[in-house]
């Protein structure tokens, strides 16, 4: 359900049109800019404040009092909290991102490595599962899961089991246990009889 619009005249001239959603994750709330945020297929997680060091705007949310986590989608923001009402800090929330947005300062200092540098490659069936398994993340998985404001991203694949890292909103989302069994895990096995199991990491 969306609410929350706010219209603000920048000092550039434009109308900045900010719109939230609820997610499955009571505290997480997802924020619309209403412009490209990372660009279509890209993510950045940053699950503390230190790991906020890389983007400005992540450092200007977790100013906030109560944000625990910060996400960053293709076209969308999420921002988790450990505790206070959503009323009470969403003013603060939607004005840092308006004021970054205004001031025309980068969303990060510097791209973040790319996901599949940080595993080690596999080769031969294990290689082509990877690939399958890779797929159908990328196709099936991101997408509705980025609906909801997160991100599922390939760790690893050792002997059947896949490992799997939750983000955003999905990350101590109550129900994203179920989504990664029954949902995920579920989906990988119908289309690669040679899953056995999906971990998250």
């Amino acid at each position: 359900m969306r609410d929350s619009p706010l219209n603000h005249p920048s000092h550039k001239g434009f109308v900045m049109f900010i719109q939230t959603e609820a997610t499955p994750n009571p505290a997480t709330l997802k924020f619309l800019p209403g412009r490209e945020v990372l660009g279509e297929g890209r993510a950045a997680d940053f699950p503390t404040a230190e790991a906020a060091a890389r983007s400005p705007l992540a450092m200007r949310l977790f100013a906030v009092e109560n944000v625990t986590g910060v996400f960053f989608g293709s076209d969308f923001i999420t921002v988790t909290k450990s505790g206070g009402e959503w009323q009470h800090l969403k003013p603060a929330l939607l004005g840092a991102i308006m004021e970054h947005f205004t001031g025309g300062a980068p969303i990060l200092f510097s791209a973040a490595p790319d996901d599949d540098d940080a595993h080690a490659a596999h080769e031969g069936e294990d290689g082509e599962i990877v690939t399958q398994i890779k797929e159908i993340l990328d196709t099936r998985v991101r997408p509705a899961v980025a609906q909801d404001g997160g991100d599922i991203t390939f760790q690893g694949y050792e002997e059947g089991v896949v490992f799997l890292n939750m983000q955003g909103a999905c990350a101590g989302c109550p129900s994203s246990t179920v989504t990664l069994k029954r949902g995920v895990e579920n989906m990988l096995k119908h289309y690669i009889p040679e899953i056995v199991e999906v971990r998250q990491v």
